[in-house]
């Protein structure tokens, strides 16, 4: 395990030192570059794609859903470029590369002292809309799984941190986020892949059944925190990225628990495919999103 986590680390931690002293320009066409080999070598992933772009926009023609996965790999070698680039981004010149729209929202959720979930989803640069938010002042916590090699996640974790935010593991999901709540902290949660019953409840996504984790929904309402949805996307005309908030979700409260966990994860995924259809090519559609299915209906990949 030992070597095997060397060589899987040793080109990582080559990347971020190379890219990461590039002009934020030439990293972006390195990483472009890199993601387009990637493109053309991993056909499976592109398989992936192109099966949830069916699903999702049936009404598109093959070529437009071709143009579409294409753009998103360029979009993935730039957040490449971006996350080597982390290291630069200050409190000084953080608004050149990413601006923010909608701050009073997360700031008024924050001020009911109940603790914020921020919603999200593989989005635009996921990476960057946490870390650009604490290098503004405001750290915060987020949801991952951790890596399975240790060396390579303590370095992503040490990139990821640098302005206080911290990771809260999958494995201990309720009881970190009870916490924080409890302590008024914020929480980001990427709320877009596929989970399996009976962590995961069935919600609409593009109009086919996608199972979903109900753990966001369950949290918000067992603790009252407000769930604010929060996405970070490339803006070309402006050359840089937009974190926008929203306002904090009504969550609907009918004393039905189950009923009411269901309804929520279905109002925070329409939150999520609203942002996608804005944004096509930024989404992360090579992963499988519609693995898990309803009891008796047939595979979609």
């Amino acid at each position: 395990m030992a070597l095997r986590e060397q060589i899987e680390y040793a080109p990582v931690r080559a990347a971020l030192a190379v890219m990461g002293r590039l002009p934020r320009p030439w990293a972006r066409g390195l990483g472009i570059g890199i993601a387009g080999a990637f493109y053309l070598v991993h056909r499976r992933l592109v398989r992936v794609g192109r099966r949830n772009l069916q699903l999702a926009f049936p009404e598109l023609d093959e070529r437009e859903r071709r143009r579409i996965l294409r753009r998103l790999y360029r979009h993935l070698g730039r957040q490449m470029a971006e996350f080597c680039l982390l290291p630069r981004l200050t409190p000084d010149n953080l608004d050149q590369v990413m601006a923010t729209v909608g701050r009073e929202h997360y700031l008024a959720a924050a001020a009911q002292g109940r603790g914020v979930l921020i919603l999200t989803a593989h989005l635009g640069a996921w990476e960057l809309s946490s870390y650009g938010h604490s290098v503004a002042g405001y750290p915060m916590k987020f949801v991952i799984r951790p890596l399975d090699n240790r060396r390579l996640n303590r370095l992503v974790n040490a990139y990821r941190g640098r302005h206080g935010n911290q990771p809260i593991g999958k494995g201990e999901f309720a009881r970190g986020l009870l916490q924080a709540m409890a302590a008024n902290q914020t929480v980001g949660i990427l709320l877009d892949q596929n989970s399996s019953p009976p962590q995961g409840v069935f919600v609409p996504y593009f109009g086919v059944a996608a199972c979903t984790a109900a753990g966001p929904a369950k949290i918000a309402l067992k603790t009252g925190a407000a769930v604010v949805p929060g996405f970070t996307v490339w803006e070309a005309e402006q050359r840089r990225y937009v974190l926008y908030f929203e306002p904090a979700i009504e969550l609907a409260r009918s004393g039905d628990e189950d009923a009411d966990v269901a309804e929520n994860t279905a109002r925070f995924t329409a939150v999520i495919e609203r942002w996608v259809r804005r944004y096509p090519d930024q989404w992360l559609w090579v992963h499988r999103r519609w693995k898990t299915r309803p009891a008796g209906e047939a595979p979609l990949y």
